[in-house]
């Protein structure tokens, strides 16, 4: 169970699991990696884990295959989940390229062995890294099919004892319904977990939202594209939606 690390400096964690969609890191490309998009979340992070703050982050990898996708185009589930697992670990490498040349270590660690480009997911050896101030890269998922990169960020989360996880979406929040869709949608400022499933609210998929329920795993969800929102995020700003306990 996460415990919630006490304010220091004005700031609000001490350690969180940022998630990033793949498809944020094309931006408005479709598909592919936005360089400057990347290398932007790279100076962001750079900034807050300049106050300490211990950063550890999954990367999905539907900007350049999901495994749900290609099954349906006639390409194996379980082969075509492992192909998006691998996605991760390019978006990773390229995520990592950017927080070096922002000055920052980092560790990228797989649930799938490739020694020559990454090290294996150890729990204890993330942590120690995470310790040393390294920023850690979390590729390929689980390490296993019909798992998304939301169960992966969930589960690393959990793992590593962060005090929150991060979900940077394209989005500025929780909505009752899509605000792409119906321009008077509300947006939540904090919902509970018991809300989120009583009101069939779209946070993460249904594992690894239970996994942070089952967990106490708070999740704060925000638009990544906001400059500057991250920063805010670890201050105690009020961006996004916050999902927790309260209230239940």
């Amino acid at each position: 169970m996460s415990t919630a690390a006490p304010v220091r400096n004005g700031m609000h964690y001490q350690r969180i699991l940022l998630k990033l969609s793949g498809e944020a890191l094309a931006a408005g490309q479709g598909s592919g990696i936005d360089a400057q998009l990347v290398s932007r979340v790279a100076r962001e992070v750079a900034q807050i884990h300049a106050l300490g703050i211990q950063v550890g982050i999954v990367v999905g990898g539907g900007n350049i295959i999901r495994g749900g996708v290609a099954s349906g185009q006639g390409i194996d589930r379980v082969a075509g989940d492992h192909m998006g697992m691998l996605a991760t670990v390019i978006n990773c490498l390229a995520l990592q390229d950017a927080l070096e040349k922002a000055g920052l270590q980092t560790r990228v660690t797989t649930a799938i062995r490739m020694d020559s480009i990454a090290e294996p997911f150890i729990r204890r050896r993330a942590i120690r890294h995470l310790e040393k101030g390294r920023v850690v890269l979390f590729a390929a998922g689980t390490g296993n099919p019909y798992f998304t990169t939301d169960s992966a960020a969930a589960l690393r989360a959990i793992e590593i004892h962060a005090d929150v996880l991060l979900k940077a979406t394209k989005v500025d929040g929780i909505y009752d319904a899509d605000p792409n869709k119906v321009p008077n949608a509300k947006r939540y400022e904090a919902v509970s977990y018991r809300e989120v499933l009583d009101r069939e609210l779209k946070v993460m998929d249904t594992a690894a939202f239970a996994l942070c329920r089952e967990n106490s795993m708070p999740i704060l969800v925000f638009d990544l594209f906001a400059e500057g929102n991250l920063m805010k995020a670890v201050l105690g700003e009020k961006i996004g939606t916050v999902v927790n306990s309260k209230g239940e």
